[in-house]
């Protein structure tokens, strides 16, 4: 068994500071305070590692504090949405880490000059397709409609032939409905197909207009459908992943990381 990603639009730019806006003043800058910062760790790695100190949102922290010398103190939490939640409750100055933006989190918080643009991706088992799954969207609704569209116009021209030519040419055409749109019906297959057994032929100069139409029509009609059925035929067999676009995901199993953008999407 394989497995197929399929990227998807950029969804999330990934921060790596954020802290809550208490006052219009202080939504300026992050202003220096006499006592520790506390700042909360959160995240996966490249951007944070379980040993402290390690990570490149880390490293950009530390370099940031430095150069403005600032004092503070780390404060590891398990997943982001529980250092977000202590953020709001005023229990921690700041979060450091991979942080994505949504528009539920701009309301209350302030995001750092982002530097990782990231994107949602899906991975799907990929399994090839048996012959009656290939053969299965020749037998969709859309397809069947077709079909009946189809019989019904046949009948319709059969009808036409058979009123135009049942009296000149009763040996054709029979009087009793049922054979005389019958005969009728297998005439215009026979034209549609170009096939020209020779067995039936309008006599009648109505009968032959019909034909004459039909022949025109049916040239069309008959070349649409063929490449309508090669065009499913072809994109059936060249689809052969379970999860082709994000809209597949509607009343499936679907497994994400906890506590991610993808979670709440």
């Amino acid at each position: 068994m394989r497995y197929k990603t399929l990227s998807k639009h950029l969804f999330f730019i990934t921060f790596i500071i954020l802290y809550a806006l208490p006052s219009k003043a202080q939504t300026q800058k992050l202003d220096i305070v006499n006592d520790s910062l506390i700042v909360g760790i959160a995240g996966s790695e490249p951007f944070v590692f379980e040993e402290m100190g390690k990570g490149i949102a880390v490293e950009i922290w530390d370099e940031i504090a430095d150069k403005r010398s600032w004092n503070y103190r780390y404060v590891p939490f398990e997943n982001v949405e529980d250092a977000l939640h202590q953020l709001n409750r005023g229990t921690i100055d700041l979060v450091v880490g991979p942080i994505s933006i949504t528009s539920n989190r701009l309301e209350n918080m302030r995001f750092s000059q982002p530097f990782y643009n990231s994107s949602i991706s899906i991975i799907s088992l990929e399994a090839e397709k048996g012959f009656w799954q290939k053969f299965r969207p020749l037998f969709s609704t859309k397809l069947l409609m077709a079909i009946g569209i189809f019989l019904l116009i046949l009948s319709i021209v059969g009808t036409l032939l058979w009123l135009a030519e049942r009296k000149e040419s009763p040996d054709q055409f029979p009087k009793g409905p049922l054979q005389g749109i019958g005969t009728g019906m297998w005439l215009a297959i026979v034209t549609m197909t170009t096939t020209g057994y020779g067995d039936k032929a309008p006599i009648t100069l109505l009968g032959r207009i019909i034909t004459g139409t039909w022949m025109v029509i049916s040239i069309i009609f008959a070349t649409s459908m063929v490449a309508g059925i090669a065009s499913i035929l072809t994109l059936s067999s060249l689809d052969s992943t379970t999860i082709s676009t994000i809209e597949q995901l509607s009343g499936r199993k679907v497994a994400t990381i906890y506590g991610s953008t993808s979670e709440d999407f």
